[in-house]
C-alpha cells in the first residue's frame, strides 16, 4: 500500500497557522485524489479536506474559509491552516484517495493550539 508522510505540524498560538505538507517518494501525488483527516485525542478520524487530480479543493464545513488545500509539480500537497483553535489540537493525516477510514494513513503530524 501507498504511504504518504505528513510534516509542519508544531505548537502555535490560537489565531496563528501552520502549513503542513503531504509527500511521497515513490507515488506519482499529483495523478491522485489526496485526503488530509485529523484525529483529537479520544475522538474518531474526522475528515477535514480532499483535493482532487483537477485540482478541485473540497472542505469539511468547519474548515471553509480556514483552510486551503493545495498541490505542486513536486509530488507534494500541502494544508495551509489559518486563523486555528484549540479544536484543531489534532494529529492530521494524509493519504491517496477520497476520504475512507480505511485509507493508508501516514503516521500523522501533530498540531497543537494552545497559548
Amino acid at each position: 500500500q501507498v504511504q504518504l508522510v505528513e510534516s509542519g505540524g508544531g505548537l502555535v498560538q490560537p489565531g496563528g497557522s501552520l502549513r503542513l505538507s503531504c509527500a511521497a517518494s515513490e507515488f506519482t501525488i499529483i495523478s491522485s485524489a489526496i485526503t488530509w483527516a485529523r484525529q483529537s485525542p479520544g475522538k474518531g478520524l474526522e475528515w477535514v479536506s480532499t483535493i482532487y487530480s483537477d485540482g478541485s479543493p473540497y472542505y469539511a464545513d468547519s474548515m471553509k474559509g480556514r483552510f486551503t488545500i493545495s498541490r505542486d509539480d513536486a509530488n507534494t500537497v500541502y494544508l495551509q491552516m489559518n486563523g486555528l483553535t484549540p479544536e484543531d489540537t489534532a494529529t492530521y493525516y494524509c493519504a491517496p484517495g477520497p476520504y475512507r477510514a480505511s485509507a493508508p494513513w501516514g503516521q500523522g503530524t501533530q498540531v497543537t493550539v494552545s497559548s
